[in-house]
């Protein structure tokens, strides 16, 4: 068969293996390990299996993963996501959609040391969305902003998924994160800009909250003061290149402890929890790493990244065309992988084409992690949708239709960075 064929037969198998209910990990490894056994024989396919489930899980250049791991974990057990927004409600809380928009730069701020866009949805779902409904909150508002900001736990540094991207293309990880600093605050403003325009329309969906004193804010930002320097830590000692990404990880970890403990949140027990916590995540998440690497390996067997990179080369559209068409079929991707699974799945076919067109793989990096937040919110199943959704009761098509401007204001974020890769590519290039 050629090329074609074999992958066509190959993604079918994985998407039916998936609409049966096996876990995508154990999905990959099985169509992985089946379809290397065609071409190359079964003793062979499973040494290779047994391979690179060593080699990876060994690799030193993994070790980041578990250790920001580690720190989110320590960030959420502190409580430190009701100080964050209780010091952004008391900057833009009195305003008119205040305290949807102090939703939102909370989130960014979790984010920017928690790194799970779930995480972050969810945690808020139990923070920001009661108080909400007490100042008389549309809860479509309440719910959507929720959802949004929740989104940019992936791509505010650090951030797991930066770090498998860089480790798959060999692309630096500090300059990722540098990366997704710029987009990230678009993100926000972008989000707040929306909630302003939805207030405006309907001034009944976010009421203005109370002033809070100047004393009283200035009290509640020096709560969040520690985890800000712990942040600024992180980024400008990779922007100087103080240290490296693994060696933040763990000065990030060990922060975050520091935090935890001092706030008197960190006992013997939910250290113990938070270990456990952090093994069962990275087992979970090396077990995805491992399935798509065997997967890819089959695709690469069979020359497929070649035949694809041949094809759109013989196309002779523009290489603009080429990026709007892959950030299509990821928002399609979207609609049943989660974010991970998705960006281990097809970098190693994707990241190849991209490359041969002369794009930046850090570019590149920041708008896949762009696409799938796009992903997130995106109805039916984007999984913020799906987490705030259970978490809040909240009916779906009254979520989905208030999620809708923020998804537009996703597809515009992409759309500038895609446009104008300056956003992105600013702060790695003065590093």
């Amino acid at each position: 068969m050629s090329p074609w064929e074999t992958a066509f037969c190959a993604f079918g198998a994985l998407v039916g293996l998936l609409f049966t209910g096996v876990p995508v990990g154990f999905a990959m490894m099985i169509v992985g390990v089946g379809g290397l056994a065609l071409v190359i024989g079964a003793m062979p396919a499973l040494g290779m299996l047994a391979q690179l489930s060593v080699s990876n899980t060994m690799s030193y250049e993994l070790s980041v993963v578990p250790m920001f791991i580690l720190m989110g974990s320590f960030i959420a057990r502190s409580g430190i996501a009701a100080d964050l927004y209780a010091a952004c409600n008391g900057f833009v809380g009195h305003r008119r959609g205040g305290l949807a928009m102090a939703t939102v730069l909370a989130c960014g701020g979790f984010a920017a040391v928690c790194g799970s866009a779930i995480a972050t949805a969810a945690t808020f779902a139990k923070v920001s969305y009661p108080s909400m409904l007490r100042y008389g909150y549309h809860r479509g508002l309440a719910s959507a902003s929720i959802c949004a900001g929740g989104t940019l736990g992936i791509l505010i540094p650090p951030s797991v998924i930066m770090v498998i991207y860089g480790i798959m293309t060999s692309t630096d990880i500090a300059r990722l994160f540098m990366a997704g600093v710029l987009p990230g605050l678009l993100a926000v403003a972008l989000y707040a800009i929306t909630i302003r325009l939805i207030v405006w329309r309907m001034p009944d969906a976010g009421p203005a909250g109370e002033r809070i004193p100047w004393g009283e804010r200035l009290r509640l930002l020096g709560r969040v003061g520690p985890v800000v320097a712990l942040f600024a830590l992180i980024m400008g000692g990779l922007y100087f290149g103080a240290f490296t990404a693994t060696e933040a990880s763990g000065i990030g970890a060990f922060g975050a402890f520091v935090f935890s403990a001092l706030r008197g949140t960190m006992g013997w027990r939910d250290f113990l929890d938070c270990a456990a916590e952090t093994a069962r995540l990275t087992a979970s998440l090396f077990l995805i790493l491992i399935g798509a690497l065997v997967f890819s390996n089959l695709m690469g067997f069979i020359r497929f990244p070649a035949a694809l990179q041949q094809f759109v080369t013989g196309l002779g559209v523009s290489p603009g065309l080429v990026i709007a068409a892959i950030c299509a079929l990821y928002v399609l991707l979207g609609t049943f992988f989660e974010e991970l699974s998705m960006i281990l799945l097809t970098i190693p076919i994707f990241f190849p084409v991209v490359t041969s067109l002369g794009f930046d793989p850090v570019w590149f990096g920041i708008v896949i992690v762009m696409v799938v937040e796009l992903g997130l919110i995106s109805p039916p199943v984007g999984m913020n949708l799906f987490v705030v959704q259970s978490t809040l009761s909240i009916p779906a098509p009254l979520l989905f239709r208030w999620i809708a401007p923020f998804v537009a204001a996703d597809v515009m974020r992409l759309a500038l960075v895609v446009l104008f890769p300056g956003i992105a590519l600013l702060l790695p290039r003065m590093m």
